[in-house]
This record gives C-alpha cells, structure tokens and sequence, in this order.
C-alpha cells in the first residue's frame, strides 16, 4: 500500500449579511438558508480531536441532497491540499443524498498520515448542486504520480478569495460549507473510545432520556425528540461510520429502521443490530444488540 502523508485542514462558515464572504477565522460564509446541507467530520469525536504524527486518519462526509462535494485542507503554515476530488479509484466527488463517503476508501491504495506542523488544522467541505471550475485554484499535472492535485493557492485567505469567486455566481440557496477540526499535537494520544453502546447511545443531542436498560448483549433506550425520524437515524448512523463501522443492510418501513453494522476487531468482526422504532409523539425507542 502505497503512503500519502497528508497536513489537513481549512476553514469555514459564520454569518453573514449579503453574498459569499470572508472572515478572518473562517474561509467562507454562505449567508443564506439553504436546503442543501452538508457534513464533514473525523474518525476521532470532539470539537477539536489530538492526532499525533504518524497516526492514519480517516475523513468523512455526507450530503442530505445529491451534490458535489470538495474538500480542502490548509494547514497552520497555510499549506492548502485538496482531498476531493482526486484521480483514485473512490475519488469521484459527486455524492448521492444522505449518503456517506470516506477518505481513504477502503479499495483506495494509499493511507493518510499526520505529519507536522503542529497546531489546529481545518478541513473545508463545500457541497455545490452544480459542479464548480476549480481551475484556478488545483490542478492535476500530467505525468503527476499522485493522485492529487497540485494547489496554487498559499494560505487560507487565498483560498478563501478564489473560493468566493468561484461560488459567486452559482445561486446562493444552491451550496452550502462545513467545517472539522483537529489539533496535531507531539507525545503519545489516548485512542478514541470505540464503544457505541457506551458512549452515544444515551447522547442523542437535546433528547430527555426515560427508559434505559442494558444486558450483557444489548441496550434498550427511551427518549424524547421533536426532531424527525431521518435525523435521529441520520445522527447515530454517522456516529457509528465515525468510529469505523461499515452498514451492511438496512431496511425501513415507515418510521421504524433496522440495520446491521460490521467493523474489523482484531482479526474478527465486530456487529452491531440497531432498530430503531417511532412510537408516538416524538418518542423512539433504540435497541442495539451486538
């Protein structure tokens, strides 16, 4: 397997009054509402997640609408890569609604690695319903060896700028951006908890929790929402592809899912069951059996 070292990160969003803007903290603000959402975080949780170099990192992202998704990285000396799209196998950039995509895919032949400088870095996801002409910002050099592209912007503010004007004349309710962080920092870091059952299924974010019980081979829990069903699914499914699971089959009737995950555990495979069932006035019931 081939080994692509890579110093992640840009910048995102905050609120704005008229068209695509800029900000010092952030690379790019779209001011207004838009249907079209988009997701893009890493295989460790937290608001700012601790890697150290060396370590391999996987990125994730998902659309609720079909779109073009790109990712950018810039680094704290302002090293700006671009993840999507790339020339691999997996590195088309065009996602289908509510579906997830990860980089490095599985099938891809290369790893990405931590590398210095130290500091908190920022990966940029910008989903467009049309594709966008990145000419003046990457490009593939013939005769490149690797599958990326070749960046000609310095610094974030740059990318920034170019980035702007390349939204600007798509139609504002048509893109949309989001942001994940994380901190390369020296020593040795605490892997992630990999535990599901453990840690988020009592976390459904503003859900009042009213029955819960656990067996040595499942977790049955209770709780209050007022958001919808393909939100509370929405949410654990990316929880549980954040820590490296895999769907292998879903089925939904009405409001209710079932599915199964599967993820490498040692020279094993872990499953998971998830249901999860609508009963009525905004109260679902979860069960995860493992």
């Amino acid at each position: 397997m081939k080994r692509y070292t890579v110093a992640l990160a840009a910048s995102l969003l905050g609120f704005a009054l008229s068209a695509p803007q800029i900000s010092p903290q952030r690379i790019i603000v779209n001011p207004v509402p838009t249907e079209l959402s988009v997701d893009v975080w890493l295989d460790k949780s937290g608001n700012s997640p601790a890697y150290t170099p060396g370590e391999k990192v996987t990125i994730y992202t998902r659309v609720n609408q079909d779109a073009y998704v790109y990712l950018f990285n810039v680094d704290p000396d302002g090293r700006v890569d671009l993840i999507l799209p790339n020339k691999y196998a997996s590195g088309g950039n065009f996602l289908k609604a509510n579906t997830t995509k990860m980089f490095p895919d599985r099938n891809d032949p290369f790893e990405y690695e931590i590398s210095a400088p130290y500091g908190v870095n920022k990966v940029l996801a910008l989903a467009s319903k049309t594709q966008l002409n990145l000419n003046d910002i990457a490009r593939f050099q013939s005769g490149q060896s690797e599958g990326f592209a070749q960046i000609t912007v310095e610094g974030q503010n740059q990318l920034a700028q170019k980035l702007s004007i390349i939204v600007k004349p798509i139609p504002q309710d048509k893109w949309i951006t989001d942001t994940a962080y994380y901190n390369v920092v020296s020593g040795v870091v605490a892997p992630p908890v990999q535990q599901f059952r453990d840690v988020t299924a009592s976390s459904y974010p503003g859900a009042r929790v009213s029955v819960q019980s656990q067996k040595e081979d499942r977790l049955v829990l209770e709780f209050t929402t007022s958001d919808s069903t393909q939100q509370v699914w929405g949410f654990y499914q990316r929880d549980l592809e954040s820590q490296g699971y895999r769907l292998v089959s879903l089925n939904q009737k009405n409001r209710d899912y079932e599915a199964r995950f599967t993820r490498k555990a040692g020279r094993d495979d872990d499953t998971l069951t998830v249901k999860l069932k609508f009963k009525n006035k905004g109260r679902y019931s979860l069960e995860l059996r493992w």
